[in-house]
């Protein structure tokens, strides 16, 4: 994958993920600041998609790179708001894949670019790994007791009928031991083009499950944006 074409799958990945976000904000019961903050959002994210899948038809990325800075500028905007990310890890991500693709537009020399977008694969990758250290260093997630806790008690899980899995100890602690050494072991795919890709794959099925489990969706949307990233990096490294 060339570094012009991951930019271009980046940057429409991320106008998909804002725009599902900017809508969630453009609700009747949201408030009239939250409104005017969003709506600009949702029109930018629009014409980055289309700045973008018209530049894969051979058109210049410089239309893109303004929407990028105004959408930098925009979520500049939204922050003091919500007094920062409010959404933890998906709104950090989000702040992430922007000013990298932002970066990796604008800046003007092409290794400066390749660092910035270089940067968010190495951030992809250490997401994960760092996932599963923390996880794994955690009695809780050893004995399992982590993700019964989650079913039982928090308010994540999508439906209440979900919460019977609190009930099978023995699955809870194999689906956490499966997640932690798959997460520890992720920058090992790097070695090997297959195995990235067998390794994104099951990545995405895992965030698809949070998604449909606990209803975590801006997770599996906005790290799917990244992956072209880490695709990319390993080509540049491997050569």
């Amino acid at each position: 994958m060339t570094l012009d074409a991951a930019i271009r799958l980046t940057g429409a990945l991320m106008a998909l993920a804002f725009v599902q976000q900017s809508l969630e904000h453009l609700r009747p019961a949201a408030r009239a600041r939250e409104r005017w903050l969003f709506a600009p959002r949702l029109i930018l994210s629009l014409a980055l998609l289309a700045a973008c899948v018209a530049s894969a038809a051979g058109g210049g990325m410089a239309v893109a790179a303004g929407l990028s800075l105004a959408l930098v500028a925009n979520h500049l905007a939204i922050l003091p708001f919500f007094n920062g990310p409010y959404n933890g890890g998906a709104d950090r991500m989000s702040l992430l894949v922007l000013l990298c693709l932002t970066g990796a537009l604008v800046l003007p020399e092409l290794r400066w670019r390749e660092a910035a977008f270089g940067y968010l694969g190495m951030q992809l990758i250490l997401s994960y790994a760092m996932a599963g250290w923390v996880k794994i260093v955690n009695p809780d997630w050893r004995s399992g007791r982590a993700l019964r806790d989650v079913f039982l008690f928090s308010a994540y899980p999508a439906g209440e009928n979900l919460r019977r899995w609190a009930d099978r100890p023995r699955v809870l602690t194999a689906m956490g031991w499966a997640v932690m050494l798959f997460e520890l072991a992720f920058p090992l795919a790097m070695l090997s083009r297959p195995a990235l890709i067998v390794a994104l794959a099951v990545a995405a099925l895992f965030h698809g499950a949070n998604a449909c489990l606990f209803g975590l969706n801006r997770f599996f949307w906005i790290w799917i944006c990244a992956y072209p990233s880490i695709l990319w990096l390993q080509s540049r490294i491997l050569g």
